[in-house]
């Protein structure tokens, strides 16, 4: 942490070209919340990079007892979440659809279709409950580093993934009832 608050101090005095360094080594998380956000890969990037300039342009007030990464993650909500309230309906049209057709393994047909009905119940559940889980399960946060980014109380996080858990299985559940009566 001490290393990152001296190439802080180094760009705030002046060098900014290494503001790059704090780029590349957080992208790939600020994208990822994004994402999980916005559902829409371009609308995610933008944001990303917007997370990151108002990161920089902010840099002077950064309070150095947080974490960077936090900061910038709490930063990168705020901002996907401003473009989710701004976001509109896009319709594509059914000629531009491809279907792709895949000839794989049992094995990971089955992979794939315990990833899609996940995927369908992530969706079920809101935004705050989807981000909650994919930052605890899939991008491994503690709870405390989940309520910096979120400006939520540690217990509040710990109860919001619990519940999410249980709505998550609930929808898995009811998906796979519905799966199951296809066949």
């Amino acid at each position: 942490m001490t290393d990152e608050n001296s190439l802080i101090d180094r760009i705030i005095a002046g060098e900014q070209q290494l503001y790059a360094e704090l780029i590349n080594r957080y992208k790939g998380y600020a994208f990822t919340i994004a994402l999980k956000i916005l559902q829409n890969r371009p609308e995610a990037e933008e944001a990303a990079q917007d997370a990151f300039i108002k990161a920089f342009n902010s840099l002077s007030k950064f309070n150095r007892e947080a974490k960077f990464s936090t900061w910038l993650y709490r930063i990168t909500f705020n901002t996907a979440i401003s473009y989710k309230r701004k976001s509109k309906v896009i319709f594509q049209s059914i000629d531009n659809v491809h279907i792709a057709q895949r000839h794989e393994g049992e094995g990971n047909v089955e992979h794939e279709d315990k990833k899609r009905f996940i995927e369908l119940a992530m969706r079920k559940l809101n935004d705050a409950d989807r981000l909650a889980v994919n930052l605890f399960y899939l991008q491994e946060f503690s709870l405390e580093e989940i309520a910096e980014i979120t400006s939520m109380q540690a217990n509040t996080v710990k109860v919001r993934v619990h519940r999410a858990r249980q709505r998550l299985a609930e929808e898995l559940k009811g998906i796979l009832q519905k799966e199951a009566l296809t066949l």
